[in-house]
């Protein structure tokens, strides 16, 4: 059975000042399956990933035409509602971004935010997303300590656990394993093949062994052009466009440019 359409994008163009970052881009994202974005770097393929949560917008000098529906409500008209849109969003940078408290704080911030302040039910909770994010076996003990004390691969599954207690519906990964050794980047990648029984995921990827593993569709951007997208099997065994044929192939040449990405 087809995959119900989770995010859709109609003829989505993005500029940064007179620089064109996508041109005409239309895609469908399917519900409760791993998307991998794939390209070269300055491609336009993070540009893609941030106008899903409109993060884009805190850009300075960006212009967007076209239309993204999360959910077949449209998130680019007048009066949308980040604050919602976002809270849907989970987002993993390529780097670890762990807040400036301690273990516990950093899952449980995102859970006061949104009203529970009862200690019970924060303890509960914490250690349930902890659990999910397949890191509670390796804290439960130092709850109290640092965030920071924690190695990068820790804090990336940190990160994780904290995007997953405000209750999103997508989560986005923008290279979300490429500062992380083997070990830790597998680690992440098995949350991830578990995680999307319950979650729809979509991942900016240059590693094209990792798009493979995990990706059921595939999306090859080059250039701010969507050149290709389609159930990710099909697409690497057989490419229709010769540019991705070549990419895949490791035949491609990267852009030198300053495309935004």
């Amino acid at each position: 059975m087809e995959a119900r359409t989770h995010i859709r994008v109609e003829d989505l163009s993005v500029w940064y000042g007179g620089h064109p970052a996508l041109k005409d881009v239309t895609l469908s994202i399917p519900d409760k399956k791993i998307t991998a974005i794939i390209g070269p770097s300055g491609c336009g393929k993070t540009t893609l990933l941030k106008s899903f949560n409109r993060l884009i917008d805190l850009q300075e000098g960006v212009r967007m035409e076209g239309r993204i529906l999360v959910d077949d409500e449209d998130i680019t008209a007048p009066g949308a509602d980040l604050t919602r849109l976002r809270k849907k969003m989970g987002l993993l940078f390529q780097r670890p971004q762990v807040l400036p408290m301690s273990i516990f704080e950093n899952v449980a911030y995102g859970l006061r935010i949104h009203g529970e302040n009862d200690r019970l039910r924060l303890g509960e909770k914490v250690e349930h997303y902890l659990r999910m994010a397949g890191l509670w076996a390796e804290v439960r003990d130092r709850l109290a300590a640092p965030a920071a004390k924690l190695s990068i691969g820790q804090q990336q599954r940190l990160c994780l656990a904290r995007g997953l207690a405000v209750e999103p519906e997508v989560i986005l990964g923008d290279e979300p394993t490429s500062a992380l050794d083997p070990h830790s980047a597998e680690r992440i990648e098995q949350r991830f093949l578990e995680l999307k029984r319950d979650y729809t995921i979509v991942l900016v990827t240059h590693i094209l062994r990792q798009a493979r593993r995990l990706a059921d569709y595939a999306a090859f951007v080059y250039m701010g052009e969507l050149v290709e997208h389609g159930p990710a099997a099909e697409l690497f065994a057989h490419p229709k466009d010769p540019r991705t044929e070549a990419y895949i192939s490791g035949r491609f040449i990267e852009s030198t440019g300053e495309d935004p990405d």
